[in-house]
């Protein structure tokens, strides 16, 4: 099975001899790579929709993994018993929809090694909320695909670095404490363009407040918005001592 880069870089978080619970699973691609890979002994493919489960399963048999893998109509980890998975992948939805799917399958977290997280927003409250219930950070990694800039992150309430005080500042709540760590490249190529891009459209604004005089209360509003975010931005680049 080939994968996308993005799916690439969730599966390459997957230990050897996983059982893998993919939440969410679409297609069925990750399960699938997993198991053809030999990573995964097994694996459930688990989705709320009908839907995309029968694409999935359309495609495990394509495989000729339906012995392997087995699917599961399932409202995030609501179908899940403890035990029955020791890693769950759950990519590719937003960051408050990631939480709510966690805080909700709190009867498996004693039972599973791993989380295999990649949020496509809200990374920050994402890392809060890890924080909070006291996962441990075991890997973070970004990837760029046709322009866009994808996070994924393992993390585990039975091993990992937990969050040190440290750590407790904003640009690491939303760029990650290992990404930072390890001065990690996407990431710095991600920190440039949104540098240069924040930095144009605070010239835009104020090029607009010279030409009209004055700045209308949303425009000022704007601007400090992006100051702040450019500020956040310098803060990275100075835990990661590019700066």
């Amino acid at each position: 099975m080939k994968l996308s880069k993005r799916l690439e870089l969730v599966a390459s978080m997957a230990p050897e001899k996983s059982r893998v619970a993919d939440v969410g699973t679409d297609h069925g691609y990750i399960p699938i790579a997993l198991v053809e890979r030999g990573i995964a002994v097994n694996a459930i493919a688990m989705d709320l929709r009908p839907g995309p489960l029968r694409r999935a399963e359309d495609h495990i048999r394509q495989a000729g993994l339906w012995g392997m893998i087995q699917t599961r109509l399932s409202d995030g980890l609501s179908k899940l018993s403890p035990g029955e998975a020791d890693v769950a992948v759950i990519a590719g939805m937003g960051g408050e929809l990631i939480i709510h799917i966690l805080d909700e399958g709190r009867h498996v977290w004693q039972d599973m090694g791993r989380f295999i997280l990649s949020p496509q927003s809200d990374l920050d409250k994402v890392r809060r909320y890890l924080r909070e219930q006291g996962f441990g950070f075991i890997d973070e990694a970004m990837v760029e695909e046709e322009g866009k800039f994808y996070t994924v992150m393992a993390v585990s309430q039975t091993e990992g670095m937990p969050w040190i005080p440290a750590w407790d500042q904003e640009s690491i709540y939303l760029y990650g404490p290992v990404l930072i760590e390890k001065k990690d490249p996407v990431l710095l190529r991600f920190l440039d363009k949104e540098q240069k891009r924040i930095e144009g459209v605070l010239n835009h604004l104020k090029n607009q407040k010279t030409v009209c005089g004055k700045a209308t209360e949303g425009a000022l509003t704007a601007e400090k918005e992006m100051e702040r975010q450019l500020h956040k931005i310098d803060e990275a680049l100075r835990l990661m001592g590019t700066e």
